[in-house]
């Protein structure tokens, strides 16, 4: 890329000791501790410079843990509400739009805030020397990152349940560095993430980290930043979808490096981070005030997970019991986890589109449900200051703009493989 970039030096630091160490390239944990916990960056800028929109993603590089920029990038664009804040009779809701929305200046290319990740991921991974990335997506994620790897000609695996391959759609054709394996009909996300643990096992492939990637959730953590540089201070209220709740975390550190920063305020956002039911097992463990998921039979959550239509929110083992994970930013945030039905979740994004001029994905439609119910609840009032994340949109519009292609899988996987069948695939497919 031809514009100036100067990576902003960072270490990583482990969350449960404070310890600090050095990136090594794809440092996902902390060197030589026994308990979970997610590592950090901490950057050596401690003010960040917002760069002009050309950067895309990349404008917020001071805070982001890479060394080099890709093109193509779109960053999340903020905007006062009006139709949505009349409706409701709120004066200070604050959307943050990642997806298609020219006229707003968002041209993310997938209409999902899930590029955010991909770009700072590529962007932090050194020249791959044939590695295979692996990521496991229940949609949206693998749509992502399979467009960023294509563009960039970085080498991909990626592994989704079958079910959810409608999520697999392009405006242009995918090239052959990326492959999608998928678990049969009748898997979950959990399926799809055992998958990629067994290919992570072989030679030449790394996983992509997820929530423990740094590169992921400070890419994610872009929203917050697109929305308190755009207010001009650090609002009140957060509302999100969760599935992992990465995005949540991300949120919440985004948040203390703006305290940091001095410019913007010192308090922290209250995270309202929303489920879809029937499927809420971060809900169910936060009321019960427990730092473990609870347990959940494996053919009850399928079924739960069949029944919602926000399909993305399915992560069975979230980041949640993790030091640094959802819990703790909960835990020192404040905030509540809301559900949401398909019914409420349909009226709502119904009422954005109308309201707005914008069609949103499922997952966005479930938390702008849930800001609804906690203005009728009285949990949120006339005068909060509200960010409201969202995920996904625009994609009825694009699609209806675009010529579409599907991204069709290289091969079908048994919900539980044998090792030595996803060997032989895979060295098939990458010629390994």
């Amino acid at each position: 890329m031809s514009k100036d970039f100067t990576p902003t030096p960072y270490i990583l630091e482990s969350v449960k000791t404070g310890k600090q160490f050095k990136d090594t390239g794809w440092t996902l944990d902390a060197p030589d501790e026994k308990d979970p916990t997610l590592i950090r960056a901490i950057y050596n800028k401690k003010q960040i410079e917002v760069k002009d929109a050309s950067y895309g993603v990349f404008r917020f590089a001071d805070w982001l843990p890479v060394h080099k920029m890709m093109e193509g990038s779109s960053a999340p664009v903020t905007y006062k509400s009006e139709g949505l804040a009349k409706c409701l009779g709120l004066s200070n809701l604050y959307i943050t739009f990642s997806g298609y929305w020219p006229e707003k200046g968002s041209n993310f290319r997938t209409c999902s805030f899930k590029e955010t990740e991909a770009y700072a991921v590529g962007g932090r991974l050194e020249s791959s020397n044939g590695t295979v990335l692996v990521v496991a997506s229940a949609g949206n994620t693998a749509r992502a990152f399979a467009r960023v790897c294509s563009d960039n000609n970085i080498p991909l695996l990626l592994c989704v349940p079958e079910d959810n391959i409608s999520a697999l759609w392009f405006d242009e054709p995918i090239k052959d560095n990326v492959k999608l394996v998928v678990t049969k009909s009748g898997s979950d996300y959990f399926d799809a993430i055992h998958l990629s643990n067994m290919a992570c096992e072989l030679d030449g492939f790394v996983a992509e980290g997820g929530a423990k990637n740094v590169a992921r959730r400070d890419g994610m953590g872009t929203t917050t930043l697109s929305a308190v540089t755009t207010i001009g201070k650090i609002p009140e209220f957060y509302f999100q979808a969760v599935g992992s709740g990465t995005g949540a975390i991300a949120a919440w550190e985004a948040n203390k490096r703006l305290i940091e920063d001095g410019r913007f305020g010192n308090n922290l956002m209250k995270l309202m981070v929303s489920q879809n039911t029937p499927f809420v097992p971060i809900h169910d463990a936060w009321k019960a005030d427990s730092r473990d998921m609870l347990p959940l039979d494996d053919d009850v959550a399928r079924k739960q997970v069949e029944e919602i239509d926000a399909k993305v929110l399915s992560n069975r083992k979230p980041p949640y019991p993790v030091c640094g994970g959802l819990y703790d930013a909960m835990k020192e945030a404040g905030g509540e986890v809301l559900c949401a039905t398909n019914e409420e979740a349909a009226e709502a994004a119904r009422v954005f589109k109308e309201v707005e001029g914008n069609d949103i994905h499922p997952a966005a439609a479930v938390a702008t449900a849930t800001l609804i119910n906690a203005v009728k609840d009285g949990v949120v009032k006339k005068d909060d200051c509200i960010m409201l994340n969202i995920t996904g949109g625009g994609e009825e519009r694009f699609k209806s703009e675009k010529e579409i292609v599907y991204l069709k899988p290289a091969h079908v996987f048994d919900i539980t493989p044998s090792m030595e069948d996803v060997e032989k695939v895979l060295s098939e497919l990458f010629q390994k």
